[in-house]
């Protein structure tokens, strides 16, 4: 039976002080594994390219580890050793020096932001023009995290200014606040949206075209088997991460 273990970024940061994790090497068991770093927003679709992956190769497990993308950089600048590292956007996996890729980066999808609210829509939202009112709890990503930016560029096209109650590290974690009913409103990935099912109502808006954020994906140098974590990539780029990318809503290059 397929086996994807999932360890959230937060917990090897807390677990080592100085994160060191084995890249892909044996289990003591005689399999293999595979450490791929990946955005929050990728879980499901990794969760699902993964399992393709395991069947395809006996004796590979492979470790999914999912945070917001400039945490996951940060963690492999400190020394976390990993495989495979996709992100949100070209902008953060520039940051990892060309000493800590193992190939070129590879664009592989795109996805816009939408207006996740509760269900019942308790502060009326209908357009991105209403995030601005003071009546709203609304929940950002960070700045520095690639739906941050992108929040940032769509509140500039529209010329609006927008005070979060809260700025988070990810994606995942935006739209917590808002599922748990902490926000009344927060910016995410449409295939954010699509994910949460009947938990949110998903508000487009006719600025998210100006901030399209392209996901790339890399090996890292630290992998120990640079030929398994180029399959990976290439499992990812392929017509079966396509089709599973394309049936979460996300849009191709």
């Amino acid at each position: 039976m397929t086996s994807v273990r999932l360890l959230p970024a937060f917990v090897l940061a807390l677990a080592l002080p100085a994160p060191v994790l084995v890249a892909c090497g044996d289990d003591s068991d005689g399999g293999t594994t595979l450490t791929v770093y990946a955005a929050s927003s990728l879980k499901a679709t990794f969760e699902q390219v993964a399992e393709e992956f395991e069947q395809a190769n006996d004796g590979v497990e492979v470790e999914l580890v999912f945070g917001g993308s400039s945490d996951l950089v940060s963690q492999i600048q400190d020394g976390a050793e990993g495989d495979v590292f996709a992100s949100a956007d070209e902008t953060t996996m520039a940051e990892l020096g060309d000493d800590e890729r193992g190939r070129a980066a590879q664009v592989f999808a795109t996805n816009t932001l939408q207006i996740a609210t509760p269900p019942d829509n308790p502060a009326g939202v209908e357009t991105l023009q209403d995030l601005a009112g003071s009546d709203v709890d609304l929940v950002l990503c960070a700045p520095e995290v690639p739906c941050g930016a992108a929040a940032e560029k769509v509140a500039e096209v529209a010329g609006l200014e927008l005070e979060p109650v809260s700025e988070e590290q990810s994606v995942a974690d935006v739209l917590g606040k808002v599922t748990s009913g902490q926000a009344d409103a927060g910016l995410v990935y449409v295939t954010d949206v699509i994910a949460a099912g009947d938990e949110v109502a998903g508000i487009e808006f006719a600025e998210s075209a100006d901030a399209v954020n392209s996901y790339p994906i890399t090996t890292l140098a630290s992998s120990e088997d640079a030929d398994l974590a180029a399959a990976f990539v290439e499992l990812v780029l392929g017509a079966t991460g396509r089709g599973i990318l394309a049936d979460a809503g996300f849009g191709t290059p």
